[in-house]
């Protein structure tokens, strides 16, 4: 993966565990080993009075933060010459069956982006703050539409979210000197690849508009937690007055190496809401 004027794709060039096809495959797993305890019986309970119900002694899931946010994870991706790799974006719900992400997370052997069912597996988990979490959403990826005009896709839900508010698109230019938030799943090192356990976030001001993307500077310091970094792409830049709802203005492409200075550019989704809304109405 390039870093400067890099594409924060999901690509890892310079093979990150690549499995060989034609030879023994690569699995990674948590594995907890151990023998069972013996649990002893609960004593009756005193005359008058009765066991709690366990299901009561749950914790409820959170209110999630945020819960249009999309994290995207692969690892079966196929490599030029034989074996697959791992990858992640990010991402944002903007329909009940529908996330809008970069056009790049979607490509064929030689980086070309593609559209129709994708090669490899592509899970979405939506509504979460953190990998470990209660709650949330997992679906794949069964479509995929790509913007004729700057680096966004559309990709379809094999299973609609429907208890989140998805984000709304933004209808107009944005101007210089806006705020917007970022969040995101990217990984914490130019690096050192993989997404992150938890959502990422950060806040930036436009700098430049041009016709399909914008350019957009850090509020205060840059670090890996509070800017794009590899596999943030396609997280959403947006507005939000509740930190519940929002309205996307624009998404993660490309940027300087994390976490050093200078402008990100980023995919207007005004210039195509309206093309997104014919894709997933």
């Amino acid at each position: 993966m390039r870093r400067t004027s890099e594409r924060r794709r999901l690509f890892r060039p310079g093979a990150t565990a690549v499995a060989v096809l034609a030879g023994a495959g690569v699995a990674f797993a948590h594995t907890a080993l151990g023998a069972a305890a013996t649990v002893p019986a609960l004593a009756a309970p005193p005359t008058g009075h009765s066991l709690p119900d366990p299901a009561a002694r749950e914790p409820a899931p959170p209110d999630p933060i945020l819960p249009f946010n999309a994290k995207l994870t692969s690892d079966d991706i196929p490599v030029a010459g034989g074996g697959v790799r791992s990858g992640a974006c990010s991402g944002s719900l903007v329909a009940p069956r529908w996330v809008v992400t970069a056009g790049h997370c979607f490509h064929d052997l030689a980086d070309n982006r593609v559209g129709g069912r994708p090669r490899y597996t592509m899970t979405v988990t939506v509504g979460k703050l953190k990998d470990s979490d209660p709650g949330g959403h997992t679906a794949e990826v069964v479509d995929v539409r790509q913007s004729p005009v700057n680096d966004l896709a559309v990709a379809e839900l094999s299973a609609p979210v429907d208890d989140v508010v998805p984000v709304a698109l933004a209808d107009t230019r944005p101007s210089v000197g806006e705020e917007l938030q970022f969040a995101g799943w990217g990984s914490h090192s130019a690096t050192v690849l993989g997404p992150s356990d938890h959502l990422k976030r950060g806040r930036f001001t436009v700098s430049r508009v041009d016709r399909a993307t914008l350019e957009a500077l850090p509020v205060g310091t840059r670090t890996v937690e509070n800017g794009p970094c590899p596999e943030d792409s396609g997280g959403p830049f947006f507005v939000s007055d509740d930190d519940r709802t929002g309205r996307l203005v624009a998404i993660v492409n490309t940027g300087p190496p994390c976490p050093q200075p200078g402008p990100e550019t980023i995919a207007r989704v005004d210039v195509v809401a309206a093309w997104i809304r014919e894709q997933i109405g």
